[in-house]
């Protein structure tokens, strides 16, 4: 059973920093894509940042050049380290899992944890 397990998140004010880290265990498949998707009530899930097993990343516009995440495959740990952080980024942040095999995908998710951003 595949399990993630998230830490960080919490306060900060406009122009601070918050280090997002989700760990994940059980059988994991070694080609796979680690990442955050963000939640804000109201709206479904957006994309934030991923990154593939050969350390290529990808990021919504909103956030590039203030984060960065970054992962230990090692460890199957994520970090998504937030900068120059902005009210608009407040939401649940849930780390993501991902892979395929063949035709199945394989999805899973972490508990999710709050990022409040004062102005």
């Amino acid at each position: 059973q595949v399990q993630l397990v998230e830490s960080g998140g919490g306060s900060a004010p406009a122009g601070g920093s918050l280090r997002l880290s989700c760990a994940a265990s059980g059988s994991i498949f070694e080609r796979n894509v680690m990442g955050y998707f963000v939640q804000v009530p109201g709206k479904p899930h957006a994309p934030v940042a991923r990154i593939f097993g050969d350390g290529s990343t990808h990021y919504a516009d909103s956030v590039k050049g203030r984060f960065t995440i970054t992962r230990d495959s090692a460890k199957n740990t994520v970090y998504l380290q937030m900068n120059s952080l902005r009210p608009e980024d407040t939401g649940v942040y849930f780390c993501s899992l991902h892979w395929t095999r063949g035709i199945q995908n394989f999805d899973y998710w972490g508990q999710g944890t709050q990022v409040a951003v004062s102005s």
